[in-house]
C-alpha cells in the first residue's frame, strides 16, 4: 500500500504532500525569470532612448559612415559670432553642408597619413588654428603644392581682353601679375573641381528631416499692408529696406527695435524684407541692401542711406525729418 501512494517524479520519490510546494516553487522561478527578463528590457530600452537616442547624439548627416551629431553641430556653431550664429540656426543644413565637406577633407587628410607640423617659437596663440583646420589646411597644401603652369598666349589673350583696363601700360610691365592672378584663378579651379568631385564620390545622408526641427524661425519683418498703413499714418516713417541673409541688417536689427520701441506714437520704424515684397524694392529703386528711407509726415520720402547706420546718425536723421525725443 504504501508503494501506491508513493510515485516517481524524475527518478526523485515524492509523496502527495509534497507536489503543491514543487509547483510553487517552480511559479517562483518563472516569475523570477520574467521579472529578470523585464529588468533587461527596460535597461535596454532606457539605454536606447536616454543614450543612444538623446538629441545630442541624433545624426544630422553620415558621411562615409562617420556621424556628424545635434553635440557637434552646436559646439561648431558656438565659434560662430552673432548675427551669422542666429542665420546659421535658421539654416542649419547650409552649415551641416560645411560640416560635411570639413568632414571628407578629414577623412582624405587621415587616408594620406597627413600630420600638422610642429609649432615654433615664431608661431603665436593668435594665428594658430583649431586642430582639425590645421590638419585639412596642411592637406591641402600639399595636394596642390604643384603650382598649374600659364603660358604666354594666355597672358596675351587675358591682356588684350582687359586692356583698356591696364591703364595704358604694356604688356611686358603686367606680365607678372598678370600671370599670378591667372595661375591662382585656376588653382581656385582645381580645388573647386577636386572638392566636387569628393563630394559627389562620398557616401552622405543628410537628416533633412531633423534640420527642420531644429532650424529656429528667423525674425519678423513688416508686411507690405504694414508699410502703406504707416506711410499714411501722419507720422514720420523710416523703413529698413533689407533681408535676413543680409548681415549688415542683421546687425542693425536690435537698433531698430530699439528705436521703435523709443519712439513709439512719434515715429514708425518699419523692417521691408526685399526678397518677400520685390515689387516694393522695385518701386523704390533699391539696389544695395540695406537702404535705409526716411519719409517725413505726409509719406513723402525726404532722405535715403545705402549701408548700415549707428543709433546716434540715425536719431539725428529722425530729427531732421521733425521726429522729437
Amino acid at each position: 500500500m504504501e508503494q501506491e501512494d508513493q510515485k516517481l517524479e524524475g527518478g526523485v520519490q515524492t509523496t502527495p504532500q509534497d507536489v503543491p510546494l514543487q509547483k510553487k516553487t517552480s511559479k517562483r522561478k518563472i516569475g523570477m525569470l520574467l521579472g529578470s527578463v523585464f529588468v533587461v528590457l527596460v535597461g535596454a530600452a532606457l539605454f536606447y532612448f536616454l543614450y543612444l537616442e538623446h538629441p545630442s547624439r541624433q545624426a544630422l548627416a553620415t558621411v562615409n559612415g562617420e556621424k556628424i551629431t545635434l553635440a557637434q553641430f552646436n559646439q561648431e556653431v558656438a565659434k560662430v559670432e552673432n548675427p551669422l550664429r542666429d542665420m546659421v540656426k535658421e539654416e542649419p543644413e547650409k552649415f551641416v553642408q560645411e560640416l560635411v565637406m570639413r568632414t571628407l577633407l578629414l577623412q582624405e587628410a587621415k587616408k594620406e597619413g597627413i600630420s600638422v607640423p610642429a609649432r615654433t617659437y615664431k608661431d603665436t596663440a593668435k594665428d594658430a588654428l583649431p586642430p582639425d583646420l590645421a590638419l585639412i589646411a596642411e592637406f591641402m597644401k600639399k595636394k596642390f603644392s604643384t603650382p598649374p603652369e600659364v603660358t604666354q598666349d594666355e597672358i596675351k589673350a587675358f591682356y588684350d581682353l582687359f586692356k583698356a583696363q591696364m591703364g595704358g601700360k604694356p604688356l611686358k610691365e603686367v606680365a607678372p601679375a598678370l600671370e599670378q592672378l591667372l595661375r591662382q584663378g585656376k588653382q581656385q579651379e582645381m580645388v573647386e573641381r577636386y572638392m566636387k568631385d569628393l563630394r559627389q564620390a562620398a557616401n552622405v545622408e543628410i537628416n533633412e528631416k531633423r534640420l527642420k526641427k531644429i532650424a529656429i524661425a528667423p525674425p519678423d519683418s513688416n508686411t507690405e499692408d504694414e508699410f502703406k498703413k504707416a506711410l499714411g499714418g501722419g507720422k514720420p516713417v523710416l523703413v529698413d529696406f533689407g533681408a535676413n541673409s543680409c548681415v549688415p541688417c542683421r546687425e542693425m536689427r536690435p537698433v531698430l527695435n530699439e528705436l521703435g520701441k523709443e519712439y513709439t506714437g512719434k515715429a514708425s520704424i518699419l523692417v521691408i524684407d526685399v526678397y518677400k515684397y520685390q515689387n516694393l524694392a522695385k518701386d523704390y529703386q533699391i539696389q544695395l541692401l540695406p537702404t535705409l528711407i526716411f519719409f517725413d509726415a505726409k509719406g513723402k520720402e525726404v532722405s535715403r542711406h545705402v549701408g548700415a547706420l549707428d543709433k546716434e546718425k540715425i536719431v539725428s536723421k529722425l530729427k531732421e525729418i521733425g521726429v522729437g525725443t
